[in-house]
């Protein structure tokens, strides 16, 4: 119940709002626009003789509605095409009685807006921080007389209900109401072309977006261009034949060059390649009327074009594109430093008796008696005395490098009736490989130059996946390169004698896996950067050093994690591997600069 009192009272005050007329409007609406200004956004209604302006606010969402009173909608009513301008979201505007024109402003959110009224126009001013395009895309001054649509002349008279028109148009263009609703534009032109007995040809800017639309009481011309207008399509009227062409505005303006005749020339290029500079002439052809191929058996270009035009081609290649390009020499410098350091020291000892004993240090013989009854021979065996009165042990036994030693020291003594035999292994080793390549090579500016020195390495790929019960696998042998690659692209700054180079470093090896299984790894160390130096200057890349560092220790529990003495009970390695890459890159530039910075220079 509540919410049917408050529609009835929105009612009554939009018809409060507006006054009531007993006569026919005086005036007319030529249009409505929406015009940028400095820090606000206008909406502009085109006017033509006196009006009363009254507005109001409705909410959900933020509108204003204004009414003019005692106005004729005698303008194309076009649709606003969405854009967000200074907040102002959608215009509408129409006949909303025989004597009121009502527009509708909605925006984003309620605002303090100001109405003024002038001659011509009626203005509604937003505060707008941004700028934006005008709506409807024209100027922004008040529509001229000869701008309306010729089926409503300005001072046509009128007839009894007041609609403008001439006897002329009333004969030949019938009026009528036009409704569509989600139609395709090429369904919107069959109608049109059926209710006017004309001819009207799509062309190829028509899309197939629909059309809703409802136009009242207008010349079948009138809807038809108001239609258009609101997909941003024009129509064209071809003479003599009188058929009506629908495109775009591109698309129906005539090219201003198409009366000159067009002509051909043959261009030798002398430093570039002509299939490199055909996109950069494709560009500064005439649209529909330019073509350009490219010959490679002569290196030139062959360029078809207005007459007046390929003289300014032909200098443009010549003075900028077809332009000596210098060239740099790369000098190199790669230096691969792989340093080993290799310390092992271990201890093993031996303590037994005459009569008690291992064999796994010292070998002792020992008399046994033949199965068979003989005489007792010299056997090696382990000797161990259950008695109780004898002590015999070894450590480290099953403890050896894998590097040969380089000391091995045995110490022996008795104690008693025990015997102690001590075995000392020492070794310290030092492996360093310099590595040092000095390549060069001569480049175009701007053209990539590759060095490589290294090696393939051949990789066996073994495929399972297509075995099957009994079938063999699959095995192939691919190349893998490792070594030391640099890429190197340079750019000679103009008007300097700096260069600008993007490097590439990269190091490879390949190395014994520990898995079996694998086989071989790579290792690689690489780097990506770009500097500038001057002709001469050196760049250097470095930072590419890796450092690993193995230490291993083994030994008695306990024993051999003693302070100082642990090391008498156990064997340590310590390995310590290093690897430096150094890249040294030194430009030199070959041609001229400054001779060719004339010639480009305008």
């Amino acid at each position: 119940m509540k919410r049917a009192l408050g529609l009835l009272a929105l009612v009554a005050l939009q018809l409060a709002a507006v006054p009531a007329r007993s006569h026919a409007p005086s005036s007319d609406v030529l249009g409505v626009r929406v015009v940028p200004a400095p820090g606000r956004a206008e909406v502009v209604v085109d006017v033509r003789g006196p009006v009363q302006v009254t507005d109001f606010v409705l909410q959900d969402p933020p509108r204003l509605v204004l009414d003019l009173v005692g106005a004729r909608l005698v303008g194309p009513a076009l649709q606003y095409d969405g854009v967000n301008r200074g907040g102002i979201r959608n215009v509408r505007y129409s006949q909303f009685r025989s004597d009121v024109v009502r527009v509708v402003i909605e925006s984003e959110e309620s605002r303090d807006y100001q109405v003024s009224q002038e001659d011509s126009v009626v203005r509604v001013t937003f505060a707008a921080a941004q700028t934006f395009a005008a709506w409807p895309a024209v100027s922004g001054a008040p529509a001229p007389a000869d701008a309306l649509p010729a089926a409503i002349p300005p001072s046509a008279p009128r007839r009894a209900d007041d609609a403008p028109v001439t006897e002329q148009q009333a004969a030949q263009q019938p009026r009528g109401t036009w409704t569509f609703y989600q139609t395709s534009i090429e369904e919107v032109l069959a109608t049109f072309a059926a209710a006017s007995g004309r001819s009207i040809v799509a062309g190829r800017g028509v899309s197939g977006t629909s059309v809703t639309a409802e136009v009242r009481d207008q010349p079948w011309d009138v809807a038809l261009r108001v239609i258009l207008a609101s997909r941003g399509l024009q129509a064209q009227e071809q003479v003599p034949s009188g058929i009506i062409i629908v495109d775009t505005p591109q698309n129906l303006q005539p090219p201003q060059d198409s009366t000159q005749p067009v002509s051909s020339r043959h261009i030798r290029i002398y430093y570039a390649r002509a299939s490199q500079l055909k996109p950069s002439v494709e560009a500064m052809l005439t649209r529909n009327r330019g073509s350009v191929a490219a010959d490679s058996a002569s290196n030139s270009l062959i360029v078809t074009d207005l007459a007046g035009r390929l003289d300014e081609i032909e200098r443009i290649i010549r003075d900028r594109l077809d332009q000596r390009t210098p060239q740099v020499v790369i000098s190199a410098k790669i230096i691969f430093v792989n340093r080993t350091d290799l310390e092992n020291l271990g201890l093993q000892y031996d303590l037994g008796t005459s009569n008690q004993f291992y064999n796994r240090l010292v070998q002792r013989a020992d008399l046994v008696t033949d199965p068979t009854g003989a005489t007792p021979f010299a056997a090696e065996v382990t000797q161990v005395d259950l008695g109780g009165n004898a002590v015999a042990a070894i450590a480290n036994a099953q403890s050896k490098f894998a590097d040969n030693s380089a000391l091995e020291l045995v110490y022996s003594t008795v104690i008693g009736n025990f015997a102690l035999s001590t075995f000392l292994q020492a070794l310290q080793s030092v492996q360093l490989s310099d590595v040092q390549a000095e390549p060069q090579v001569m480049v175009v500016d701007n053209q990539q130059a590759n060095i490589w020195v290294g090696e393939r390495t051949p990789v066996r790929v073994i495929d399972a996946s297509g075995a099957g019960a009994g079938a063999v696998a699959r095995a192939t042998t691919r190349m893998e390169e490792t070594g030391i690659r640099l890429i190197v692209t340079p750019h000679v700054v103009p008007g300097t004698r700096e260069v600008l180079m993007e490097m590439h470093a990269e190091r490879s090896s390949v190395e014994a896996s520990a898995i079996a299984e694998i086989g071989a790894i790579f290792q690689t160390q690489e780097g990506t950067t770009q500097v500038l130096v001057r002709d001469g200057e050196t760049a250097v890349i470095g930072g590419l050093t890796v450092t690993e560092v193995t230490v291993s220790k083994t030994g008695i529990p306990f024993l051999v994690d003693l302070p100082i003495i642990g090391r008498l009970f156990g064997f340590r390695t310590s390995r310590e591997q290093r690897r430096d890459l150094l890249i040294l890159v030194t430009p030199h530039l070959v041609d001229d600069l400054n001779a060719n910075e004339q010639t480009q220079r305008p």
